[in-house]
């Protein structure tokens, strides 16, 4: 099994500053129609920002991800990502991968896996900016300026658009909230690790790299 070196606590502490600000809506309509394809545009032209789009057309701007929380982000994408190479069954998603779901919602999980069966019919079918295909697995991580009623909603959005299973991480706080269909929320606070089965055979994650 792989190690993973764990941040020095003198590092750790170099992470520690002023907060990001959270997330900014824009509620443009109907003055300006934001497209899935205007939304790449803005995209491309902000790359050092992260834009989604709300079903209602509204414009979510989200600055950088502070260094620690990026640090964790990418704790929790190469755990899935060595999971997916080894399972064989699927493909794994990034942060800064979009997905065109009900509405004109355009959302970008911070982690989220599919079968493989799933993304080649997307593939087969015409091209698009953004697949129209919700991930089965999705996985947000909240940042401390996020508000997690937002985050909350966010979850049921991606359960009322197919998602098998979610996790929403609150590192702060230690805890995971766990959302399946048809399935009340279940929270699970101070958690070493985390199953995916069925939906992800054998997947466990190791919060540890994580908290």
């Amino acid at each position: 099994m792989a190690t993973t070196a764990r941040t020095p606590a003198t590092t750790r502490a170099n992470f520690e500053g002023s907060e990001p600000s959270p997330p900014i809506t824009l509620r443009l309509r109907p003055v300006i129609d934001v497209t899935p394809n205007l939304l790449l545009e803005l995209s491309s032209l902000n790359d050092d920002l992260r834009l989604e789009l709300t079903a209602e057309g509204e414009l979510i701007v989200m600055a950088p991800a502070k260094t620690e929380i990026g640090a964790r982000n990418s704790a929790l994408n190469a755990q899935l990502w060595f999971w997916a190479q080894q399972d064989g069954t699927g493909i794994v998603f990034d942060s800064s991968t979009g997905f065109k779901l009900k509405g004109r919602a355009v959302r970008s999980p911070d982690a989220s896996w599919m079968p493989l069966t799933r993304w080649e019919a997307v593939l087969a079918g015409e091209p698009v900016t953004y697949a129209p295909v919700c991930p089965d697995f999705v996985v947000e991580l909240r940042s401390p300026s996020d508000r997690l009623r937002t985050l909350q909603g966010k979850m049921q959005e991606y359960l009322d658009n197919g998602t098998r299973l979610g996790w929403l991480i609150d590192p702060k706080q230690k805890r995971v909230y766990v959302y399946r269909p048809d399935t009340s929320m279940e929270q699970i606070d101070n958690p070493q690790t985390i199953s995916a089965d069925p939906i992800l055979p054998g997947f466990v994650l190791d919060l540890t790299m994580i908290w």
